[in-house]
């Protein structure tokens, strides 16, 4: 595909312009700060374009608003008395030191304990607690994944869980693969589900166009609630909107 970029300022916001040989143009807004990127297509010439995103300003600047009121946690020190996330609710962090391998458990309703062996520093607490976020999260699976595959009529050969900086879900349709943001553990399980259903219905439609939207209107009416509950959770340092 061919692919073209440059860089303008419409009232005085940078505007990212990428050129592809698609049908449609399509202006989004991302996280962390906002930035504005515009896929227009190669038949559209510059001031086609430019007056598309005049049109959306005022579209563009509540969402750049929506970023900054945005909650964010700092960075975790992964020190009892912090605050963490589980599928949605807040936890305290209690970190107890003991010769014992290293394990997570919920204690309470109100506790994410940590246990782990004295002397270990930050980084390896974090890869204990990140370690049992992936193992809790890869059990809600099996049982989306079967509720799913039928109503949009899809089979998934395979999905995979990492940490991504700019997206909660992505898919290959060749491979019929999917790729989930480990963050999503943090999340409550509705937004869990709709990520997942989002990237099942790229199966049948790449592009987020109208055949997108009336597909998941048909199939999960009450994504935009989803969604809006998916943003609206406390964001980690480096998170994002989807």
């Amino acid at each position: 595909m061919t692919t073209k970029r440059h860089k303008i300022k419409i009232s005085g916001i940078p505007v990212e312009i990428v050129r592809k040989n698609i049908k449609n143009l399509h202006v989004g807004v991302y996280p962390p700060n906002g930035r504005v990127r515009v896929a227009a297509p190669l038949r559209l010439d510059h001031e086609a374009v430019r007056l598309a995103v005049v049109s959306r300003l005022g579209w563009i600047r509540r969402q750049k608003k929506e970023f900054e009121k945005q909650v964010r946690q700092s960075k975790r020190e992964m020190v009892s008395g912090e605050s963490h996330y589980y599928q949605g609710r807040r936890y305290l962090l209690d970190v107890i030191e003991l010769d014992v391998p290293p394990s997570v458990h919920i204690k309470n309703n109100s506790t994410i304990e940590l246990r782990i062996r004295p002397g270990k520093d930050r980084d390896f607490r974090e890869a204990v607690l990140l370690r049992w976020y992936r193992h809790r999260l890869r059990e809600e699976l099996p049982k989306l994944l079967s509720k799913w595959e039928q109503k949009v009529g899809v089979d998934v050969a395979e999905v995979r869980i990492k940490k991504m900086k700019t997206r909660w879900g992505t898919c290959t349709r060749e491979a019929r693969r999917i790729w989930l943001n480990l963050e999503l553990a943090k999340k409550p399980l509705s937004c869990l589900e709709y990520i997942l259903v989002h990237e099942m219905i790229h199966f049948l439609e790449r592009h987020h166009n109208d055949r997108f939207r009336a597909l998941i209107d048909e199939m999960m009416p009450q994504w935009r609630l989803y969604r809006e509950e998916l943003n609206r959770s406390p964001l980690s340092h480096d998170e994002w909107k989807y």
